[in-house]
């Protein structure tokens, strides 16, 4: 399958072109059923580019809600079993793209909001002011083993977990794109928004499917990031737009595309590989903070501790009369009158070992 292109079409039929359980993510923004009655104008008398294009015409919410069925039942296929979907809207269709969206068989993860840190006022003062979207990430099932770059969103972040309300600015500067000094997308998506979603949820060289590509926000972070990439347009003013986007960027390369992967993506190493090479021997003395508790290393990797036996875990608990304690933080052993975490000792192990 040829992947990194852009397919010129319906994205219902597009997608049914697709393979079964081929991608890894579909990113979509669809349309979002706005249908302004009126003309909106800034105080001064301007009027706003708002959204009248065909693409955002339906003759109803029922055609609108058969509409979003047919395109999340083709997105349902391709993806594949622990594949997730992304999808963006405002309170015009977020509510009934979310329940299409459950109905088709969807496991919601979490409903982001992006916050626009400079979002357009309301120029009739009429209504509060419409200062964010929101966001439904869903797994394309409940027991879907979905991929989350944990670590790398708190590094993100400052090493505080990222939360799920998103401060973003909208597309303004050089950022937004132009054709004839005039906006050449109505609704394009900062950069900053895809580049968070896709570091997040995929790895390098997983497929991101895009059915309602635009003017290319998904690919063009998508091969900045490495990953491979399909979207789908059916306006030509869009995709060429898209095209010289794209081919103008050049993709990350090396470490650069390396991300935070915490513990959980280190590899495990129980702590009898430690005893097995020598990098702590049997009858070595381990010791807790201060020194205030004490346990004996055993030959198969266990410790001993005023008659109890146990891993570094249980006995790091029964130490602290805790229900439980991550012994390679609470161990250590005593080189050259220093107490070394034995966590430190698993380092060593991994760089030895290369794992």
């Amino acid at each position: 399958m040829q992947d990194n292109r852009i397919i010129m079409g319906d994205c219902v039929a597009a997608m049914r072109a697709l393979p079964d359980a081929c991608a890894d993510m579909v990113f979509a923004d669809p349309p979002y059923n706005l249908q302004l009655a009126h003309d909106l104008h800034r105080p001064e008398g301007g009027k706003v580019a708002a959204v009248d294009d065909d693409w955002d015409k339906f003759s109803g919410f029922g055609s609108y809600d058969a509409f979003s069925r047919a395109w999340l039942a083709e997105a349902h296929r391709i993806l594949k079993p622990d594949g997730t979907i992304w999808t963006i809207g405002s309170y015009h269709n977020i509510f009934r793209v979310g329940t299409a969206l459950q109905d088709q068989g969807f496991w919601i993860l979490n409903d982001i909001v992006w916050r626009k840190a400079n979002p357009m006022p309301n120029f009739k003062g009429t209504r509060f002011t419409n200062a964010h979207e929101t966001l439904i990430w869903a797994a394309k099932s409940e027991g879907a083993r979905y991929t989350f770059n944990y670590s790398a969103m708190k590094a993100m972040n400052d090493e505080l977990q990222m939360r799920s309300d998103w401060l973003i600015p909208i597309c303004t500067g050089g950022e937004r794109l132009k054709t004839d000094g005039v906006k050449a997308h109505p609704t394009q998506k900062p950069e900053a928004l895809l580049y968070r979603i896709l570091l997040a949820c995929t790895q390098p060289g997983d497929l991101v499917v895009d059915p309602f590509f635009g003017t290319g926000t998904t690919g063009a972070v998508a091969k900045l990031l490495g990953r491979r990439w399909i979207g789908i347009e059916r306006e030509e003013k869009y995709v060429k737009v898209a095209e010289a986007r794209i081919a103008g960027l050049l993709p990350l390369s090396g470490g650069a595309m390396a991300v935070s992967g915490g513990k959980r993506a280190e590899a495990r190493v129980p702590f009898g590989s430690l005893v097995e090479a020598g990098l702590v021997r049997p009858g070595t003395m381990l010791w807790g903070p201060g020194r205030r508790h004490r346990a004996e290393v055993r030959a198969d990797g266990s410790l001993a501790m005023d008659g109890k036996t146990g891993s570094i875990h249980q006995l790091g608990a029964a130490a602290q009369s805790t229900p439980s304690c991550n012994g390679w933080t609470f161990w250590h052993v005593e080189e050259a009158g220093v107490l070394v975490s034995i966590d430190e000792k698993r380092a060593d192990y991994r760089a030895l070992a290369g794992v």
